[in-house]
């Protein structure tokens, strides 16, 4: 009798031409994935050529029983990591039936920036550090810690190594690696401050694109955490105390400030962030006041301020930057749990249109 495993791993091409494509959309939290798989009659390469599907808003707390329709429309496939062959991952956003943007899907907003010949100019580049941190499933508490309890203080677990400073590598890398087979343009991986607490590197990527990949590489993390059997939070300070919390630092150039005199660029558009800084702070992910304290390699929340290689500020030049006179810089204020249409976009837009 064949195991589950042989019946998981079976290869579709044996005995037919159909796919499945798995159809993933953001739930009514704005944090909540979901998902659900159709079969197609052959590979696809191109959203355009998908169908538009639907689903229950009323099951996701975006739309009412009485009239619970929902519209699915694909917008970027991935390569699924999980059944593999040419079967996909198929990012969506949502619309009414009337074919109007529902309150939840901030990507229809950031694709119409992205699509200003402004924007698409400046050819705006993106890389976006995820922190995330693993938990022990039935106890809410990180993994590695002891039940209950603390390990000691902060110091050797970042990038740290060894069965008592390293928690969950086997699934970072499972991550990494699905990402990497997936077409996502995962760029990294590290063990971050806080034992247990993790980051990988989305980019860099242009546009609407880093989104869309920041999304998929969020989904691929759920389903190994899920068959792992362990919790992932983005929760921007799930512990309380002295412990570092878990950002979304956003790294960001556009054209005019690769090229030549490209820094006198960048300091104009750290000005223009400035002056939006309670604009962007209100965006940046809920319960974003936790972690923005002033401590912990951030700056205060109330406060704007940028340097130098300055990792308690709130927008960080890279020393190269410094020295080339021209590059990027790094928006340390977005949390783990930001969305990543709404934080790119809002960038781009404050950066290049106002």
């Amino acid at each position: 009798m064949a195991l589950l495993n042989d019946l998981i791993n079976l290869n579709l091409k044996d005995s037919t031409s159909k796919i499945i494509a798995e159809y993933i959309w953001i739930g009514g939290s704005g944090m909540d994935l979901r998902s659900k798989a159709r079969t197609l009659p052959g590979p696809v390469t191109d959203p355009k050529e998908l169908p538009k599907w639907n689903y229950d808003g009323s099951s996701t707390g975006q739309a009412p029983g009485e009239d619970s329709e929902v519209i699915l429309y694909p917008q970027a496939i991935f390569k699924d990591p999980f059944r593999r062959g040419d079967n996909i991952l198929v990012i969506c956003d949502a619309y009414t039936p009337a074919g109007e943007p529902i309150p939840t899907n901030k990507r229809y907003a950031a694709a119409k920036i992205f699509s200003n010949r402004e924007v698409e100019k400046e050819v705006p580049w993106y890389g976006l550090e995820q922190e995330y941190t693993l938990l022990q499933k039935d106890i809410n508490w990180p993994l590695g810690w002891p039940q209950g309890g603390f390990p000691g203080p902060q110091g050797p677990y970042y990038c740290g190594i060894g069965a008592d400073k390293a928690f969950g590598r086997d699934i970072v890398d499972a991550h990494y690696k699905a990402c990497l087979y997936a077409g996502v343009n995962i760029s990294g991986i590290n063990g971050e401050v806080m034992p247990g607490q993790w980051e990988f590197q989305v980019g860099p990527s242009v546009g609407i694109a880093s989104g869309d990949e920041l999304w998929a590489a969020r989904y691929i993390l759920e389903r190994i955490t899920e068959i792992a059997g362990v919790v992932v939070s983005f929760d921007p300070k799930p512990i309380p105390g002295d412990w570092n919390g878990a950002g979304a630092h956003t790294n960001y150039s556009t054209k005019s400030m690769r090229e030549e005199g490209g820094y006198e660029i960048i300091k104009k558009a750290i000005e223009k962030l400035g002056l939006r800084h309670k604009e962007h702070i209100a965006a940046y992910g809920e319960g974003n006041e936790r972690r923005l304290t002033g401590r912990h390699e951030t700056a205060n929340i109330h406060t704007f301020k940028w340097g130098v290689a300055n990792r308690g500020a709130s927008i960080r030049v890279g020393r190269d930057t410094e020295k080339d006179g021209k590059g990027y810089f790094e928006d340390r204020r977005p949390a783990s749990n930001m969305d990543p249409y709404v934080v790119t976009s809002m960038i781009a837009e404050t950066t290049i249109l106002l």
